[in-house]
């Protein structure tokens, strides 16, 4: 197959500029976020052609289509998946680049070739993967696709939604752009999408969460909902947005609430914060981490699902992003570089996911943070029933949810789109 680094003159920002015949989809991977993605769209009619180097899941596919379980699944959806694209191939308007990170240079320089001079290449990555698909495709040509929901591959084949969400579109320099609004239309069967002019914003709003929860998620190695009931966890969380927040500051960018509903700016720990054995707003923010565990409680990181298959994790394009542009701007970034340090020590096999690896990790950093080694909430008012505040505070700082911690920032979002904490899901490599 062709390798093009230099696109040449780029093609207009208009669908219009193009036929009117229906737009062809190329789906470049079928793990978990790629497998859903391509079984809507052929249950939907387009003209989507799905691809994958894995001849086990190709198979699976071709053998039994795509069998598809959990949140607003279709059921089983026969369709086809090649491994290979021929030079006669016509060319695409879309390409839905649905690899894993590590994964997704190579899958662009892989099909650039056959994206038609008006389309686009779409980014469903976790982490930053635009800029760097847009100095293979061009900056025209690259568009952003942010996953709010969850998925893996079971087995070759075996697709399961683990939440409901969409997507959020964008182009990394604002711009409005017929395009996007076509491929808004086209993704809409498989969630709510809407189109953002801050593509940046949200894409570093949703770069903290995974630092936190799919990086974490690895050294645990647990579900989401089972992690996120311990408050050291959830310390670490915070402390790794945080993190990541200020990195994004110092970048000027303005962040985005993810999906509409989870403030970053707010959720970063302040100062005052970092320094305090409780305060209400640092149980607030616990409490909210409580509802996202309850709600998204089976979520499973991506990263910890490549390094059992044996593919690398994208750890480097998570917290060793952080760390790496942190180090470029002269900001501390210490706890991204002791769980990039981890979940590389993982993948090494160096290291085996626990809980008790995450709590070593948690206890490692406590003077790394400045966080002070106890965690425990003020005491009760001395005289009648405790305060609104006394029992959140006394709920979020146990390692047990309570009702109470968890309902009321739930009932306040009703889509936290942390759902797209492990989206791409378990996707293979182009």
């Amino acid at each position: 197959m062709s390798f093009i680094d230099s696109p040449g003159e780029l093609a207009p920002s208009s669908s219009a500029a193009r036929a009117s015949s229906a737009p062809r989809l190329l789906v470049v991977g079928c793990g978990g976020i790629g497998g859903i993605i391509a079984a809507h769209l052929f249950e939907q009619g387009h003209d989507v052609t799905a691809f994958t180097t894995n001849p086990l899941i190709a198979d699976a596919i071709n053998a039994a289509g795509f069998r598809v379980r959990g949140e607003a699944s279709p059921g089983t959806v026969r369709g086809r998946a090649v491994r290979e694209l021929g030079p006669d191939t016509r060319p695409f308007d879309y390409v839905l680049l649905a690899t894993q990170p590590p994964q997704v240079e190579e899958a662009a320089r892989s099909v650039v070739a056959h994206l038609a001079p008006t389309g686009a290449m779409v980014c469903l990555q976790n982490g930053l993967c635009e800029e760097r698909v847009a100095r293979i495709a061009g900056p025209e040509r690259t568009f952003g696709a942010i996953v709010a929901w969850g998925a893996s591959m079971v087995e070759p084949g075996v697709y399961d939604r683990t939440s409901s969400g969409g997507f959020v579109l964008g182009r990394l320099d604002g711009a409005r752009d017929g395009r996007l609004d076509e491929l808004a239309r086209i993704l809409e069967a498989i969630g709510p999408t809407t189109v953002t002019d801050n593509l940046a914003g949200a894409r570093w709003s949703k770069l903290a969460i995974n630092c936190a929860i799919s990086s974490l998620g690895t050294v645990g190695g647990d579900r989401l909902g089972a992690l996120l009931r311990h408050r050291f966890v959830r310390r670490l969380a915070l402390e790794i947005m945080t993190e990541t927040v200020q990195v994004s500051r110092a970048s000027g960018v303005r962040l985005e609430k993810v999906a509409g509903t989870l403030d970053l700016d707010w959720i970063a720990l302040t100062d005052a914060e970092r320094a305090a054995v409780g305060s209400p707003g640092l149980f607030a923010k616990h409490a909210l981490l409580l509802a996202v565990g309850a709600r998204y409680r089976r979520m499973r990181s991506s990263m910890l699902a490549a390094i059992e298959r044996g593919r690398p994790p994208a750890v480097d394009f998570l917290n060793g992003e952080v760390v790496e542009r942190g180090a470029a701007l002269d900001i501390r970034t210490p706890i991204n570089a002791a769980v990039r340090e981890e979940v590389l020590a993982i993948a090494a096999r160096q290291r085996k996911p626990s809980l008790t690896l995450l709590r070593a990790l948690f206890d490692r950093t406590r003077e790394l943070a400045g966080a002070p080694s106890s965690n425990r909430p003020p005491p009760a008012p001395a005289t009648g029933e405790p305060s609104a505040a006394a029992a959140s505070a006394q709920a979020v700082a146990s390692d047990e949810p309570s009702t109470t911690a968890a309902s009321a920032p739930a009932a306040a979002s009703d889509e936290p789109s942390v759902a797209a904490t492990d989206a791409p899901g378990d996707r293979e490599g182009a």
